[in-house]
């Protein structure tokens, strides 16, 4: 059942992990086999420190987030997002913990809009994430 969203209303955070295993998943899912995205090698030639998770994923999981907290995908009109920082993914059993945060920032009858905060390790890895949603009846 969901609800209806109130201004300055806030949810989380949210901790989501994420672990090369889920990199490795979500690449066959999407296709996108760049190996930035589980090669420490391949991502140290391309100028980064480790394997970093696909940005697309860190939009989804954020998304995945607001899903919960709203009461389902049929409720999201748009969402959108700016890449700002990786997320840098070690080669352990716990990876990296992203965390997401949202705030009410708008809301009429009829929808609501949401201002996310997502980071991982205290910085900010998506910027000025927005979601908008219709009000639960």
């Amino acid at each position: 059942m969901s609800v209806q969203l109130a201004e300055d209303q806030t949810f989380g955070p949210r901790t989501i992990n994420v672990t090369r295993s889920t990199l490795v998943r979500y690449a066959g899912a999407s296709g996108d086999f760049n190996p930035i995205h589980y090669s420490d090698r391949a991502a140290r030639e391309a100028g980064m420190d480790g394997v970093i998770a696909h940005g697309m994923w860190t939009m989804g999981a954020a998304l995945g987030a607001v899903i919960d907290w709203v009461g389902g995908p049929e409720r999201v009109v748009s969402q959108r997002a700016r890449f700002t920082r990786p997320v840098q993914v070690p080669d352990t059993k716990e990876g990296a913990a992203v965390e997401v945060a949202a705030t009410v920032c708008k809301a009429s009858d009829e929808m609501a809009t949401l201002a996310l905060d997502v980071r991982c390790d205290g910085q900010s890895v998506l910027g000025r994430v927005e979601v908008v949603v219709r009000q639960g009846e």
